[in-house]
């Protein structure tokens, strides 16, 4: 059927007009969801690190300047630092830490009791405010945490082991303090995400105990030989909080839509680059020596 020039161009106008019409009513609904998402809270925001974005920013640029071009260069002639002490020092501040992130979970009152009843459908803020103010300080308590572990790399650098600087463990530091800080300031569903903190500070104190008696000696070695176990865990962990995001969204639970997603994709990628490093690091290496 052959249509006249005025018919082409109604036609044409009629799509044109549709499609207009259709991301509009995208760019509707996505602004309607983000603004039911997104929520201020005077409280959190006097914190420190939690009034605006820049410190924590500036913070990120000069640890990668220092751990990709200013510390490479400040060592490139000369001997690794004895950082054993400070090491040991370190370690055993974070196995003590994360340990009281664990803890502090199961000490505040109420927490496990709300989590138990209310995890799929939280309450309003307004109806629970003094719980949801102490899990929004544990969930700050967490962020600190991720801070503090930029460190991990800075000794890497110290210490000339620039070989373990990796795109997986500078985007693994990285994200988290991103991550942890917009959920903190813009979400405050932290309800959710902090049994997510809970399992990850629970890996942590298993992590920082390995390398804790790593940093003791070379005559730790041959008590070392679960180092394969602990990226198991930590891939497992990986597995767990997808589990528990897909039955979020699988329950039709109360949640931050958007904010959810981008989460199960951040840990989809993570648990990619946890699996490919498993792989190069033991699977393709006992292939090697074979």
């Amino acid at each position: 059927m052959l249509y006249t020039y005025t018919e082409t161009m109604a036609i044409m106008t009629n799509i044109t007009q549709k499609s207009i019409d259709f991301i509009v009513d995208i760019q509707k609904t996505f602004k309607d969801i983000i603004k039911k998402e997104l929520r201020d809270d005077e409280k959190i925001d006097n914190w420190l690190f939690m009034s605006n974005p820049w410190l924590v920013l500036s913070i990120i640029t000069v640890y990668l300047l220092f751990i990709l071009k200013i510390g490479p260069i400040l060592m490139k002639n000369r001997k690794p630092f004895n950082l054993k002490y400070i090491l040991l020092l370190y370690n055993i501040f974070q196995v003590i830490y994360n340990g009281y992130l664990v803890l502090l979970y199961f000490i505040t009152p109420g927490a496990i009791t709300y989590h138990y009843n209310h995890l799929c459908h939280p309450l309003p803020r307004h109806m629970n405010q003094f719980l949801l103010h102490e899990l929004d300080k544990a969930f700050w308590y967490f962020f600190l945490s991720k801070l503090i572990d930029l460190s991990d790399t800075i000794f890497f650098v110290l210490r000339k082991k620039q070989s373990q600087v990796t795109f997986l463990h500078i985007y693994h530091h990285v994200n988290m303090v991103i991550t942890c800080w917009f959920s903190l300031k813009y979400i405050k569903d932290t309800e959710q995400l902090l049994l997510v903190g809970l399992l990850n500070s629970f890996v942590h104190v298993i992590m920082y105990s390995y390398y804790f008696l790593s940093a003791l000696g070379p005559h730790m070695a041959k008590y070392l030989w679960w180092k394969k176990y602990l990226t198991s865990l930590q891939i497992a962990q990986f597995v767990l909080i997808l589990a528990f995001e897909m039955g979020l969204f699988l329950f039709n639970c109360t949640i931050p839509v958007l904010f959810m997603m981008y989460i199960a994709a951040d840990v989809s990628l993570f648990l990619y680059l946890f699996l490919m490093f498993y792989k190069k690091s033991y699977k393709d290496r006992k292939t090697i020596n074979v």
